[in-house]
């Protein structure tokens, strides 16, 4: 049972929560984002709407049914830019456009196949992570 205060403490918490996570899949540490630990704050901000109002609000409030989905498109986008060089002769994970080269911006974000990756690996952590607390929580409820 939850109170008021961390029902609110957690309402304020969510948005910048994905707001981070969203500054870290952009940026990241250095200069291309990173996937990984912006699913891992997404993730946690879910992971708070399920402490505080349970599983049946979170699933009203976001599609945790299509965690699974979402995982398995992560990992596609993931695998697909990673070996697609090998296609072309290249090793494995060598991203477009090399470094001499000029490169297409979307304000200060370049576009190059690194953020395609850093995105599916994202989507991959976050369908992992919430997927698995929507199976906890059914577990603890018993509708399996």
């Amino acid at each position: 049972m939850t109170t008021i205060l961390t029902e609110t403490v957690v309402r304020l918490l969510v948005a910048p929560a994905f707001a981070v996570a969203a500054a870290i899949l952009v940026k990241g540490y250095a200069d291309v984002g990173d996937g990984f630990a912006a699913g891992v704050v997404a993730g946690l901000g879910v992971l708070l709407l399920f402490a505080a109002f349970g599983a049946r609000a979170t699933h009203r409030v976001l599609p945790v049914r299509r965690a699974f989905a979402v995982a398995v498109s992560g990992l596609l986008v993931a695998l697909v830019v990673g070996f697609a060089p090998l296609l072309a002769g290249d090793p494995p994970f060598t991203h477009r456009p090399p470094p001499e080269e000029p490169v297409v911006k979307l304000g200060t974000l370049e576009l190059i196949t690194a953020v395609a990756f850093d995105v599916g690996v994202f989507a991959l952590v976050l369908g992992v992570v919430v997927g698995s607390l929507d199976y906890a929580a059914r577990v603890r409820k018993g509708d399996w």
